[in-house]
């Protein structure tokens, strides 16, 4: 097929297979259909890279910590989506990508933050170790010279509300989760990789700034059961559990204590408010208003289904 990127070098996508909500996989799609080459960057080859593969993309399978990896994925690349999952090595691998891309003197790097950052400064930080990573990435990537677009979603709905809920809403008709009455207005990874794709279609408009990215409303937990009952067909409830408990029940599925404080310390920072916050970023961005809770529940109907 004849593109107008045809000539283009390829875009480096990280995160291709993993887990982020799914950025990486979606960004790669969306890229694709705009007829951009991609380069997708894995930690190990499997039937996801495969995945990647037969969607058209080029696959590298590589460490974001290491140097030799990351010469290997961005050589020949102008333009970078970074993202990764939680992990303690993040700051480490933001580094040592954005060292490599200097190097290879990269024209676009859309760096995947989180919103939090924006409550954040030199003297004031969150319990999350994963927000602190996240604001000095920033400051690093600001210090780099690099051509930084910084994207920062709110909470994603494939996180809380699919990973960590449905078997709660599958077991018991039940959103059992430490948020309290706090507000949130979580955004679909698939809108997120969305926003992303426009970017990188056209860089030039975007560099140095900041897009801060919600859901369409922003409401507290039982409004949200309301929205999985309307979409389920039976009713659904909010329960707010003990954070100790929900916690240890984290550590139970094998969770790493990074990933445990990061996410013990959102809900509490849920439960202050913190995440009732509204912007129009993403229809400015794509023409697309985001995804609803409700319809998110309906295209996601299998994962919660009742056991038979």
């Amino acid at each position: 097929m004849t593109t107008e990127h045809e000539h283009d070098g390829p875009i480096l996508v990280t995160g291709a297979a993993g887990a982020v909500g799914g950025i990486g996989r979606n960004l790669t799609k969306f890229l694709l259909a705009k007829g951009h080459k991609v380069r997708a960057l894995v930690r190990r080859e499997d039937e996801r890279a495969e995945a990647l593969r037969r969607l058209g993309a080029e696959v590298v399978q590589g460490d974001l910590t290491d140097l030799a990896s990351m010469h290997r994925a961005i050589e020949g690349c102008r333009r970078i989506y970074f993202g990764m999952s939680v992990s303690a090595a993040y700051l480490e691998a933001t580094i040592n990508t954005a060292a490599v891309a200097r190097h290879h003197g990269v024209e676009a790097f859309v760096n995947m933050s989180q919103m939090t950052v924006s409550q954040m400064s030199i003297s004031e930080t969150t319990d999350s170790p994963q927000h602190k990573l996240h604001w000095l990435a920033e400051q690093a990537l600001s210090w780099s010279g690099l051509p930084v677009v910084t994207m920062r979603p709110t909470v994603f709905l494939e996180g809380f509300f699919l990973t960590l809920a449905a078997a709660g809403v599958r077991g018991s008709d039940e959103l059992a989760l430490p948020m309290g009455s706090g507000k949130t207005s979580p955004i679909s990874a698939v809108d997120v990789a969305r926003a992303v794709a426009v970017i990188l279609d056209d860089p030039a408009p975007h560099i140095g700034h900041i897009y801060d990215l919600t859901g369409p409303e922003s409401a507290d937990l039982d409004h949200y059961a309301r929205a999985f009952s309307e979409a389920l067909g039976r009713p659904i409830r909010y329960r707010d559990v003990s954070l100790a408990a929900w916690s240890e029940g984290l550590r139970r599925m094998r969770f790493p204590e990074h990933v445990v404080s990061h996410l013990s310390a959102m809900t509490e920072l849920n439960r202050l408010g913190r995440y009732d916050r509204m912007t129009d970023t993403m229809f400015k961005l794509t023409g697309q208003e985001p995804m609803s809770m409700r319809d998110f529940v309906k295209l996601h109907a299998a994962e919660f289904k009742q056991p038979v």
